[in-house]
């Protein structure tokens, strides 16, 4: 857990509703799992109702953020109740250099996103031989 931290500096995680800049669709924080698998950190995140094609993951300077856009379904009549609304997905991650950025690979099924970290080659733990002499 520790060595996790040390790979990727997670943003505060919050369920809650923020509106984005327009302040005409809600966007939210999609629920996500991180797991070190040695050489290679695996985030999952969960983003019900996004498409492949409507999906951005985006690395800039060291931030790697991920966006996904949901479509409302078609009209379904007069809404009397709501509990669940439609919106996006954003989240932003602060990578360091442990992770090789040029490895990253992202694979979208059925609205889970995981994406694939590889450590950096000089970071990844090693076995050093010894010679008895």
């Amino acid at each position: 857990m520790e060595e996790e931290r040390t790979m990727m500096q997670k943003e505060p995680t919050s369920r809650e509703e923020v509106l984005d800049r327009s302040g005409e669709r809600p966007q939210f924080s999609p629920s996500v799992d991180i797991y070190d698998q040695g050489d290679e950190i695996v985030l999952v995140a969960d983003m019900p109702g996004v498409s492949g094609d409507s999906i951005d993951v985006h690395l800039d300077r060291g931030v790697l953020t991920i966006r996904g856009r949901v479509r409302p379904e078609g009209d379904q009549g007069q809404l009397i109740y709501e509990e669940y609304q439609v919106g996006d997905f954003v989240r932003t991650f602060t990578l360091t250099e442990d992770i090789d950025t040029n490895g990253i690979s992202a694979e979208l099924s059925n609205g889970v996103l995981s994406l694939r970290l590889p450590k950096a080659q000089e970071k990844k733990a090693r076995k050093i031989q010894v010679r008895a002499g």
